[in-house]
């Protein structure tokens, strides 16, 4: 199994203890709505805001919970209590059951529709901070969100719908991989917590859909519609995403979709990483042409948090590091995106990225020491 230099490992890990999680603390924090403002700048101020969403408070509810007994995060209970109450209190909906996508400045429902991914990071969250505190609300909110995905989201098929009406009628939005692969983390979450026999059939019924549905017979891609739709493509990064998924799943490991995303991801790397600098290209057509050369943090801390299960890929794990170090962080937090030509094309900082930095990171940790 790769290892790292723990110098690297320690940098990146300080980097984001120091400065990363003290920004969604203090200058990220709506102390109004109890809620982290969606991004800031470059100084470290607020975007202004358009829109709060589920889905961000859900992903820094993960960030905070992720915390919670470690040395000198004392903090993250209080943080990690305050947004699940945030969550409750802002976004679910009392008449139809589920949570809406996003609440206006004001804290108001704004977009009421009822969406996958946002549902998919609820159960992921609370997945994670129940395992933590062990409070009976926080998994009777786990269960009322797997409930409704299993009653409203589902197509019978394995597959569940990207997006349905506040009152659950029908968008016809048919599947969308990501939300899907978010529902797999979500699932992967809860039977890490505990034995629950309806969420493993789902996972192994979704994996089986997924492999039938959206995998691409000749390279074992996981595309990002459904297979024959119009105007189809991959992202490396989700293959990834997918690939460390599937291999750390006792559940997962050795099905027909582990042994297509495995690969995936020798594909994903040949077509869509930049073996000199790094650079995981964005959205790649089937033969391989970069449709999207957008260089994004997240895709390049799913390749390197893939890289610690992937045998025979110390070299690269070392090199995938130090570009994540030199390419996406800085003094003042990290690029959200380059170009493909490597220049910085949004300044920005979502509410939303320290997710995947820090799920990146406790797989380093888990695999490297």
């Amino acid at each position: 199994m790769p290892t790292a230099p723990n110098s690297a490992l320690n940098a990146v890990l300080t980097h984001f203890h120091s400065l990363i999680v003290p920004l969604w603390q203090g200058p990220g924090w709506n102390a109004d709505l109890a809620l982290p403002y969606e991004a800031l700048d470059a100084d470290h101020q607020p975007l202004p805001p358009q829109r709060y969403r589920a889905m961000a408070c859900a992903r820094q509810l993960y960030l905070f919970a992720s915390l919670i007994g470690e040395t000198g995060a004392e903090f993250a209970e209080e943080r990690a209590a305050a947004l699940f109450r945030s969550l409750q209190r802002h976004f679910h909906d009392a008449e139809h059951g589920g949570w809406f996508y996003s609440i206006d400045p004001a804290g108001k429902p704004l977009d009421k529709r009822k969406d996958l991914y946002t549902h998919a990071f609820i159960i992921f969250a609370c997945a994670h901070y129940w395992a933590k505190v062990r409070e009976p609300l926080v998994e009777s909110v786990l269960n009322a969100a797997l409930e409704v995905v299993a009653q409203r989201f589902a197509t019978g098929d394995g597959l569940y719908e990207a997006v349905l009406e506040r009152n659950w009628s029908s968008l016809k939005s048919g599947p969308l991989q990501n939300p899907l692969m978010h529902l797999a983390e979500g699932f992967l979450a809860t039977l890490a917590v505990r034995d629950d026999a309806d969420v493993q059939a789902a996972l192994l019924a979704l994996a089986t859909a997924m492999q039938q549905r959206f995998i691409d017979r000749q390279h074992g891609v996981m595309m990002e519609k459904p297979l024959g739709a119009v105007d189809n493509w991959f992202e490396p990064g989700h293959q990834f995403e997918w690939f460390f998924l599937l291999e750390s799943s006792d559940v997962l490991r050795g099905t027909p979709l582990h042994a297509s995303l495995t690969r995936a991801f020798a594909y994903a790397e040949q077509t869509g990483v930049d073996n000199v600098t790094g650079a995981v290209s964005g959205m790649l057509a089937l033969d391989g042409t970069v449709r999207d050369g957008t260089q994004r943090i997240w895709a390049q801390a799913e390749y390197l948090r893939a890289l610690t299960l992937r045998p025979n890929s110390e070299a690269v794990l070392q090199r995938q590091l130090r570009a994540l170090q030199l390419r996406f962080l800085h003094e003042k937090g990290w690029n959200e995106c380059l170009n493909d030509q490597g220049l910085v094309s949004r300044r920005d900082m979502p509410s939303t990225t320290p997710y995947h930095l820090a799920t990146c990171y406790q797989g380093l940790i888990q695999h490297l020491g």
